[in-house]
């Protein structure tokens, strides 16, 4: 699926409902509520933090998923072509960090 179906499909759902996209402002807050439910999961996974036996396993997919989705409904809400915008950000990365890291050596 590419980006422009995945922005197409969140707005078909979206649009369903009368309240629509949220504000921005509000946006940003479940952003940032995803993200603290995936360093949660990253910290159960990876870090010190393990978790307790009787709480469930986590869903690490699903939680990048969240956050995909909140992605989606920003960039809609605010008219944004995430393909365009992802596509303008590897340029800028390309240009700006060719030579930051090591090359990998081909075989």
């Amino acid at each position: 699926m590419e980006i422009k179906d995945l922005q197409k499909e969140v707005d078909n759902w979206i649009s369903q409902f009368e309240e629509g996209y949220w504000h921005p402002l509000s946006m940003l807050a479940r952003l940032t509520e995803e993200v603290g439910e995936l360093a949660r999961e990253i910290n159960h996974l990876y870090g010190q933090k393990p978790k307790k036996p009787e709480e469930p396993p986590g869903d690490l997919p699903g939680e990048l998923a969240d956050i995909l989705f909140i992605i989606v409904c920003y960039a809609n809400s605010l008219n944004i072509d995430l393909e365009e915008a992802f596509s303008n950000m590897m340029e800028k990365y390309r240009k700006r960090d060719s030579e930051r890291w090591t090359q990998k050596t081909k075989l």
